[in-house]
């Protein structure tokens, strides 16, 4: 029985790398030689035309596609550094690579922001000889994949991060979590508020913050309810931009009540109105205590020229910059995304206003207590929280 013809299927992708090494003007000839007979063999040419175009005996082609039935292209088209072992990268060879993957593009003149293989290949090909790596301006796409995914680096990707900008994100982190640590305090073992004892000045402490931008959206035809043709609500692409509401909210932490006030604009005079409402909700000689970001509106003038009218009754824990997330009614705003604004259609602006209200009246009729937990185990309870009262004007 006579041997079995070797058969090359080629990707597109080794067939366009195979082309360029033919074209190549700075690397050896047999590497040329070597590519085109592959080139040749994938088009189903016989051993002995092969070896008549290229120009070589029938051994040296029978040697070049048993090479690349043991390990693909690259192993026919070069030499291995040494008997019986495989053609190998060296270190600088593959430090000089992840060097130029660690650099964007546009430091070597392209216009992209990030590389892609094909791009990065490319570029590793054109300049390798010049940078001392000869042996790399041939190399595969596949194999720069390799290495960099060996390092872990990808460099097409990537990875957002908030920077910390606030020089005391720390220590107002820190007074953030004291606040919620000492809230933990005054819950009993079945989660129960434990009441103020007489002679203390109650301290009502609230989680705050505004959702502006709330789109009142029409739709420009009635939605389809499901029924035996459609599983699921059909809404007409088209729809109609009636304006926008903001949302003002504080989340009672001891009681778990949302406290809404909607208006159409955010400034100073609607975080006032809200305090107003706070003022007139909780009694008289308690101290209302709000956890809130440091925006504007909350310690511009007008705002410290109210609260000098009701002075003692409010303090201010301010998250630092980029820390939002240390905001407990943050988690209460997404949920209250998923949960009724996702998909809303109203007919007028002071319909949504009434939805929003009502559900506020919803959430309340069975009101959650929100807990922090993370990473309060190092808190000190009996450290003072530093508290600002806006009284006094500051300088910017």
């Amino acid at each position: 029985m006579g041997r079995k013809s070797i058969v090359i299927n080629l990707s597109a992708e080794e067939r366009e790398y195979l082309e360029t090494q033919t074209r190549a003007r700075t690397i050896q000839a047999q590497t040329v030689n070597r590519a085109r007979i592959l080139l040749l063999k994938a088009e189903g040419c016989p051993i002995n035309e092969i070896a008549d175009k290229v120009g070589i005996n029938r051994k040296s082609v029978m040697l070049c596609l048993n090479k690349y039935a043991e390990g693909g292209v690259e192993n026919a088209l070069f030499d291995a550094p040494g008997r019986g072992r495989n053609a190998e990268i060296t270190d600088d060879e593959k430090a000089w690579i992840i060097n130029i993957a660690c650099q964007k593009p546009i430091d070597f003149g392209y216009a992209a922001e990030t590389w892609t293989y094909a791009k990065l290949t490319s570029h590793i090909n054109k300049n390798a000889e010049a940078a001392g790596f000869t042996r790399l301006s041939t190399i595969h796409k596949s194999t720069v994949h390799s290495i960099l995914d060996e390092a872990e680096i990808k460099p097409f990707r990537i990875k957002y991060y908030c920077e910390n900008r606030d020089p005391d994100f720390e220590s107002k982190m820190h007074n953030v979590l004291l606040v919620y640590k000492q809230l933990s305090m005054q819950f009993d073992k079945n989660g129960q508020f434990i009441p103020w004892e007489e002679e203390k000045q109650a301290i009502h402490v609230l989680s705050y913050d505004e959702k502006p931008g709330i789109q009142a959206t029409a739709t420009t035809s009635p939605d389809l309810l499901p029924d035996e043709n459609h599983s699921t609500i059909s809404r007409d692409y088209e729809y109609k931009r009636l304006g926008t509401v903001s949302l003002l909210a504080g989340i009672d932490l001891q009681t778990g009540e949302a406290i809404p006030l909607i208006s159409e604009t955010h400034n100073s005079k609607d975080y006032i109105e809200f305090l107003k409402v706070l003022d007139s909700k909780y009694p008289k000689g308690d101290k209302i205590r709000l956890v809130l970001d440091n925006l504007k509106v909350h310690t511009s003038e007008v705002t410290r020229k109210y609260l000098s009218t009701v002075p003692g009754r409010f303090e201010f824990v301010f998250t630092p910059k980029h820390g939002s997330w240390l905001n407990m009614i943050e988690g209460f705003f997404s949920k209250m995304t998923k949960q009724m604004l996702r998909g809303i259609r109203v007919k007028t602006k002071e319909e949504l206003k009434e939805r929003i209200y009502k559900y506020f009246d919803e959430i309340n009729e069975e009101p959650v207590i929100f807990h922090w937990k993370y990473n309060l185990d190092d808190i000190d309870v009996s450290e003072e929280v530093i508290v600002d009262t806006l009284s006094a004007k500051k300088s910017s």
